[in-house]
This record gives C-alpha cells, sequence and structure tokens, in this order.
C-alpha cells in the first residue's frame, strides 16, 4: 500500500530521517515504533504530505504521489490521525465527522444553487455515513455534544470518524492509545481489528506500548535516531539487541542498510 523509497529529511544541517526505506503492506496493521526522536512522525509527514523530503520517494497503491499535496493524496484514499486532535471543538461530534466527508457535489457553487436536489442527497448520504461511523465508534451518547468538551479518549475517537469519513485505503495513526484510559483504549483496539477485518482496512500505528503493539499488529518497523533499525513480528524485534540497546540503553547500534 506503501513503499518508502530512500527518503532523507533534512532541517537545516540536522538530518531527521536517513535514507530510510520501507513497505506498509495492504490489508495489514502495521506498527512504526521506536525511541522518542527516531523520526517516526516526520515519516508520517513525509507520507501524509506535510514534509517534502529531500530526497527520495513515496508510493502509495503503485502511485507516486511524492509531489503531490496532502488533499490530493486524500483524494486518493491516504488519511491520518494526530497525536493531539484537531477536532472542531465548537462544532458537534456529528458535524466533525460531516466536515471531514468528501463532498464533490457541495464543493462546486453551482450544484447548491442550481442543482438542489443533488446537493441535498449528497448531504443526506453523508449525514447518514456519520451516523453510521458514530456507532461504530460507540460515541451515539455524545453525538450532540461539542467536540471541545470530550474527554481525550473520546476526542481521539473523533479523529478516527472523521478519517473514517473519506474511505480511506490507509489510516495513519499517530499514537492513537495515548492519553487513553485502558478500558477505552481496548475498545479502540477492537475497533480497529474490525475495521481491518470487514473493511479490509490498512492501518500504520505509531505506538510505544509495546503490549498494544503486539495485540494489534502483523508486522513492525523499528526506527532509531532517523533510520530503520530493523523489522518484523513483535517477538522478533522484542528479542533484538539493537531494540533493546535503542530504547533502553542510549548507546550504539547497526541500523539495516
Amino acid at each position: 500500500m506503501i513503499q518508502l523509497e530512500n527518503i532523507c529529511v533534512d532541517f537545516g544541517g540536522l538530518r531527521a530521517i536517513d535514507d530510510v526505506s520501507f513497505k506498509i503492506d495492504a490489508g495489514r496493521i502495521t506498527g512504526l515504533i521506536g525511541p522518542n526522536g527516531a523520526g517516526k512522525t516526520t515519516a508520517f509527514n513525509v507520507i501524509a504530505g506535510a514534509l517534502k523530503p529531500t530526497s527520495g520517494g513515496i508510493i502509495l497503491d503503485g502511485q507516486d504521489i511524492t509531489n503531490l499535496k496532502p488533499h490530493q493524496r486524500a483524494n486518493r484514499g491516504l488519511a491520518r490521525t494526530f497525536q493531539i486532535p484537531h477536532e472542531f471543538a465548537k462544532l458537534t461530534v456529528l458535524e466533525n465527522l460531516m466536515a471531514a466527508a468528501s463532498a464533490p457535489v457541495g464543493e462546486n457553487v453551482f450544484n447548491v444553487v442550481f442543482r438542489r436536489g443533488l446537493f441535498v442527497a449528497e448531504e443526506r448520504e453523508i449525514y447518514n455515513t456519520a451516523r453510521e461511523t458514530i456507532s461504530l465508534l460507540e460515541l451515539d451518547h455524545v453525538r450532540d455534544e461539542q467536540a471541545g468538551n470530550l474527554s481525550g479518549g473520546q476526542k481521539k475517537l473523533v479523529e478516527l470518524g472523521r478519517a473514517l469519513m473519506r474511505d480511506p485505503k490507509i489510516i495513519l495513526l499517530d499514537e492513537i492509545g495515548a492519553g487513553i484510559n485502558r478500558t477505552l483504549l481496548g475498545k479502540l483496539a477492537d475497533k480497529l481489528q474490525r475495521l481491518n477485518a470487514e473493511r479490509k482496512l490498512t492501518f500504520c500505528l505509531i505506538e510505544h506500548d509495546l503490549d498494544y503493539v503486539s495485540k494489534l499488529c502483523d508486522h513492525v518497523l523499528v526506527m532509531a535516531q532517523g533510520k530503520l533499525l530493523t523489522q518484523g513480528t513483535v517477538d522478533e524485534v522484542r528479542r533484538d539487541e539493537r531494540v533493546i540497546e535503542a530504547y533502553f540503553g542510549g548507546g550504539k547500534y547497526e541500523a539495516q542498510s
């Protein structure tokens, strides 16, 4: 689904990502882990189009998207959530989801004025999809609540719901579990597994909780100091001495060539 090819990202004299290549397989849940400062969120920003790489390329579902803008990548099926939710605080949960939907008819002023029937039909479809997504995420009890009043965990669910509204092929989840209590975290894991199984949605998630990664992920990518350190199953990377050293030792390691 996603392929990074020799990606480098420089910020002045600092190289945040150094010649990183990896693949995210379609239909799987892939984990991207590593210590703070490893370059994980920078990699997500490059994939989503928020950052342009200094060199290298990004392939999405067989198409080169390196030079596409974020909204163009979204139109091709790429969605993401953020570590800190980006909800519209004054809009309700329902309105937040509806605002995130693709609305090609309603985005054209001519259609709104002169093709009212098409516009109304599209709005009704978006409304129904938002209601279904809210039910899927078990947010019915806060559907009409302003999103700014929600708990941190509920905001994370709204963030996921907004991503789902564009019917994506892949969703990048940046620390979706951060700040969420264990009960809600378990429910969220169940939702992700259900979406993966029933809709064949591809996920890649940044997460520090290795037990959570172990429950969710088929494959794990490990970054450290801007490089791809290793990859494999959770059990394989847990036993890797370089991973242990990168997380806990703070010493040297050998990155993959």
